[in-house]
C-alpha cells in the first residue's frame, strides 16, 4: 500500500545532485548547515523515504522530513549535513518479499533474504562514504533515518554496515530480526510505530525491540496509541529526537 502525502514547500535550500558510480545514478537532495564553517566537522544524516516517494524527479523524497530539517530551531541547534536520496521505482532500499495467504489474499508475513544489498543501497553507501571523506563531515557521527520502506532500509543497512553508522531511526519499519545481533552494541537505534498500523503491523517493531533488549543493545522504542501508518508525524515531533541522535558517536 502506498501512502499519499500532500507536499508544498520551498525546497530551494536543498541542493539538487545526482551521484554517479559504476554506471548507476542516485538522485539526492543536500541540505548544508546555514553557516557552514569548513574548519568544523558536522554530523551527517541520511533520510530514506517510503514507497510513495520513489521516482526520479529528485523532489518527492522531501515530502516527509523535508520540513523537519528546515525548522529554524533545528538548523540553529543541530547544524548538520542532510542527505535525502531518492530510490527508483524498480528498486528498493532493502530486498523483501511478501508471503500471501492463498485463501484470503492477506499478507501472512514479510520475508527478508539477507543476501547482497540492493543496487540502489549499494550506490547509497558509496555516496555516504564519499561524504565521510569530506573535511567538514564528522565520520564518527553518521546517522541514518527512514520511514516505512525507508525504515526497512535503515534496519538492513545498519546490519550490513555497523561500522559506518553511529545511530539510526526506524519509523514504522520492519526488518529481519535475526540480523539484529550484527549491530547490537555498535549502532544505537530508536524504533517508532503506531499501534494501529494497517500497512506494517506493530508486531514487527515490538519483536525487534525485544530481540535488541536481549542483546543488551542501545535501543529505544516509542509506540503511539491510536496511530496508524503515519507514525512519522509523532516521531518527528519527539522533543528530544535530535538531541538523542546527536548524543551518539562512534
Amino acid at each position: 500500500m502506498k501512502i499519499f502525502v500532500g507536499f508544498s514547500q520551498d525546497t530551494t535550500a536543498y541542493e539538487s545532485h545526482i551521484f554517479f558510480k559504476a554506471g548507476s545514478g542516485l538522485p539526492y537532495r543536500l541540505l548544508l548547515p546555514q553557516h557552514l564553517d569548513s574548519s568544523r566537522r558536522y554530523p551527517l544524516i541520511v533520510f530514506l523515504h517510503g514507497a510513495n516517494q520513489k521516482g526520479n524527479d529528485n523532489e518527492a523524497q522531501l515530502a516527509i522530513g523535508g520540513r523537519f530539517f528546515l525548522r529554524q530551531q533545528n538548523r540553529d541547534s543541530f547544524p548538520a549535513v542532510i542527505i535525502f536520496p531518492q530510490c527508483p521505482e524498480n528498486d528498493a532500499w532493502a530486498d523483501f518479499s511478501v508471503d500471501m495467504d492463498s485463501a484470503t489474499h492477506e499478507v501472512k508475513r514479510l520475508i527478508f533474504p539477507f543476501g547482497r544489498p540492493t543496487r540502489i543501497s549499494a550506490t547509497l553507501i558509496q555516496l555516504v562514504d564519499s561524504f565521510t571523506h569530506l573535511g567538514f563531515v564528522n565520520n564518527k557521527q553518521v546517522y541514518i533515518a527512514g520511514l516505512s520502506q525507508g525504515g526497512m532500509g535503515v534496519l538492513d543497512l545498519i546490519a550490513r554496515y555497523p561500522n559506518t553508522f553511529a545511530a539510526a531511526l526506524s519509523i514504522c519499519g520492519v526488518g529481519d530480526i535475526s540480523t539484529a545481533k550484527r549491530f547490537a552494541g555498535r549502532v544505537a537505534l530508536w524504533l517508532f510505530h503506531g499501534n494501529k498500523d494497517d500497512v506494517i503491523p506493530v508486531y514487527y517493531s515490538r519483536e525487534y525491540y525485544k530481540k535488541l533488549k536481549k542483546e543488551k543493545a542501545d535501543v529505544r522504542y516509542s509506540e503511539y496509541e491510536n496511530v496508524f501508518h503515519n507514525s512519522w508525524v509523532n516521531a518527528l515531533n519527539e522533543p528530544r529526537l535530535l538531541q538523542w541522535l546527536f548524543s551518539k558517536s562512534k
